[in-house]
């Protein structure tokens, strides 16, 4: 995303280094709401996107529904549950019009029934074509959600595969141990 500079290697978008993120978005896994309505965060998305101005409400409408927020566009975001803040940045990352969306534990320290919900959505997302890449530490919602894993250690890949190749049949040391419910450290 640009966040911070490489420490080694190089990063490429679509063959090319130093690509602006333009049909990328990202969302944390503590979003940050401005201090204003749940339609004041997605027209400010709208804004900082670039989507001209007289697109903004119907958008608006539109985002809200896809994340089952709609009759919330008027509440103070800081008001709204974790899970509906939650929802909220997929409906700002989402006012991208994102080719990828990366997620950052998208469900750390939410309630089922709010996991649930962002799950639905994810996989909603995914279904209309746009690429999402997760992080997660929980098998359960890697094995509802995932086509293939990437397990890291260490800063280092230490094995990709399919999600049930992967959880049925690891074949590194490490991925073995985190199957089994271990903590690598």
């Amino acid at each position: 995303m640009g966040l911070i500079v490489p420490s080694e290697g190089r990063v490429t978008w679509g063959g090319t280094e130093d690509a602006r993120p333009l049909r990328r978005a990202f969302v944390f896994q503590r979003p940050a709401m401005l201090r204003r309505s749940a339609q004041g965060n997605l027209r400010y998305a709208l804004s900082a996107a670039q989507i001209p101005r007289g697109r903004h409400e119907p958008r608006v409408k539109e985002l809200l529904a896809v994340v089952g927020l709609d009759g919330l566009g008027r509440r103070p975001a800081r008001r709204l549950s974790g899970g509906e803040q939650q929802r909220l940045a997929l409906a700002r990352a989402l006012a991208r019009d994102p080719a990828v969306l990366f997620l950052d534990e998208p469900t750390a320290s939410l309630d089922p029934a709010a996991t649930k919900a962002i799950e639905d959505i994810i996989r909603a997302i995914a279904a209309s074509g746009i690429k999402v890449v997760m992080s997660t530490h929980d098998l359960g919602e890697a094995k509802r959600l995932a086509g293939d894993i990437v397990l890291l250690h260490r800063g280092r890949i230490v094995e990709r595969a399919r999600v049930l190749d992967f959880l049925n049949a690891p074949r590194t040391a490490e991925a073995r141990a985190f199957v089994a419910g271990k903590l690598l450290v």
